[in-house]
């Protein structure tokens, strides 16, 4: 209802009474208007009302929603959906995003949805470019894949401009799947370097990246694929020292950033790398930093013209539900909100690191935290012993008991001669990012957009109780051992369990 319509209910009922409505009317008018001028993330997040009507009135603008018998569909996808409840979901958005030759190219018959398309790429750019990445972050657009088959998009793009027998991607190693079977399903060999042990920390071998550059030579590399958010004791990348090789030889450079815009020193490290040396993408998810349902990565880089190429790689249409879910969610937040949820973050992981650290302090028999201070999300506790009270037991049981308290996301890395095959190539110490790291078992948690402290507290005291049971069961066997040994039969678990309380 226009400004013009709402005057005419002046004529039903009192004017006064509308005036409230009227200066709601024009304040959302011109938070619109200032939103498609300007393109970009408003300060403050939209009302609930607001983000509806906005969706809605844009969901009119394709032709699957005209009045009935105003449009004749006469193609073979003309939007229909039979489903009352699928149309309501999709707010009857059901052309999808884009054409057959680019992701990004607009509808004739769908002219709401390519307004959604564009406006959500504009305000992602925006959104990069404010949290972290002003300069690396030129240009954005949201595929709707999750952050593997962006990954495998983002290198199928540059095979035409690589030489013809360019096979080989050099990948400093990280134990996740998805980005290795990126490499694998794009056609090219992944070339894994182990990374170099500094402390407790798990990082870049540089010196290793320059020498294969030099013994495969440049001509035969595709890029060289990175990482920036990862599990301890991985720490991100050495990104400005990669990206100046890459300068040096002309190399494509892709980042895997999955969970990183949450975190400011993935985001500098992307940034510093992408002044000091060559950084052609890099690939975040949705998902985890926008808090929306899996499905939606964004691809972004300094360059409008290799992303551009990326989008283009994407064949024919696509589901424009990720642009809708990022649209709706950047504009519930805006800047403030999104800033607030990183204070939120911050938070929750110095009190998980704190907190972890305290009961090291108190288990100090069985774990200790490791110093993996250069990971600003995800920290791993050593497990000296814990699950494996007579040598022989499974460290994982930990991680088994955590799930079964309601404690997800938490994960127990065995290391050691744990030997996994993915796509014919085999790791040792699958897990730990290194064939012998040296204080597996871990455990590992993390702070991620959206934990709360007290998240945070449950999760320590949790924790806190199974160790506490392991050191009593530990202290059983232990005691019942020596009694054997001594020959003392008399003393029974049962007897232990009960001086130990």
């Amino acid at each position: 209802m226009n400004s013009d319509n709402l005057l005419a209910l002046g004529r039903l009922v009192d004017q006064r009474y509308l005036q409230p409505a009227l200066g709601w009317r024009r304040g959302f008018e011109n938070r619109l208007s200032h939103l498609l001028s300007q393109r970009r993330l408003p300060e403050q997040g939209w009302s609930e009302p607001e983000l509806e009507l906005l969706i809605r009135e844009l969901a009119l603008l394709d032709m699957n929603n005209a009045n009935s018998g105003s449009c004749i569909g006469v193609g073979e996808r003309e939007g229909r959906v039979v489903c009352p409840l699928v149309y309501r979901r999709h707010f009857g958005l059901a052309h999808g995003i884009g054409r057959s030759g680019d992701v990004t190219a607009g509808q004739p018959k769908a002219a709401g949805s390519s307004v959604i398309n564009s406006l959500t790429n504009s305000l992602l750019g925006d959104w990069l470019r404010q949290f972290g990445c002003p300069k690396a972050a030129k240009c954005a657009v949201l595929i709707p894949v999750a952050t593997g088959m962006a990954l495998c998009l983002c290198l199928l793009s540059l095979r035409s401009s690589r030489p013809s027998n360019a096979k080989l991607v050099l990948w400093p190693r990280i134990d996740q799947k998805s980005c290795f079977k990126a490499i694998i399903t794009a056609g090219f060999t992944p070339v894994p370097i182990e990374p170099l042990l500094d402390g407790d920390q798990l990082v870049t071998d540089v010196t290793a990246v320059r020498s294969l550059i030099e013994q495969h030579g440049p001509d035969s590399i595709v890029a060289v694929m990175t990482t920036t958010s990862c599990f301890a004791p991985r720490v991100p990348d050495r990104l400005a020292d990669v990206a100046k090789l890459c300068a040096e030889f002309g190399l494509p450079h892709i980042v895997n950033n999955a969970y990183g815009v949450q975190a400011s020193r993935c985001m500098n490290l992307i940034n510093d790398a992408s002044t000091k040396g060559r950084l052609d993408l890099f690939v975040q998810s949705c998902d985890k930093n926008l808090l929306v349902p899996v499905g939606g990565a964004v691809i972004a880089g300094p360059d409008a013209a290799v992303v551009s190429r990326v989008a283009a790689t994407y064949p024919g249409r696509a589901s424009a539900s990720p642009s809708t879910d990022a649209l709706l969610t950047l504009l519930h937040l805006g800047r403030s909100g999104f800033a607030r949820l990183l204070d939120q973050r911050a938070a929750a992981y110095t009190r998980l690191r704190d907190g972890l650290a305290s009961l090291a302090g108190r288990h100090s028999d069985c774990v200790r935290l490791l110093d993996t201070g250069k990971n600003p999300i995800s920290l791993a506790l050593c497990l000296r012993g814990s699950g494996s009270s007579s040598g022989g037991g499974d460290p994982g049981r930990l991680g088994a008991a955590l799930f079964r308290r309601g404690c997800s996301g938490a994960r127990v890395v065995a290391g050691g001669d744990k030997r996994v095959s993915i796509e014919g190539y085999e790791f040792q110490g699958y897990g730990a990012h290194q064939t012998a790291y040296p204080f597996a078992p871990y455990l590992n948690a993390a702070a991620g957009l959206g934990m709360s402290e007290t998240e945070v507290d449950s999760f320590l005291v949790v924790l806190d109780s199974l160790l506490t049971k392991e050191f009593r069961q530990r202290e059983i066997d232990s005691r019942v051992a020596d009694a054997d040994e001594q020959g003392d039969n008399d003393y029974s678990k049962d007897q232990l369990t009960e001086d130990l309380g």
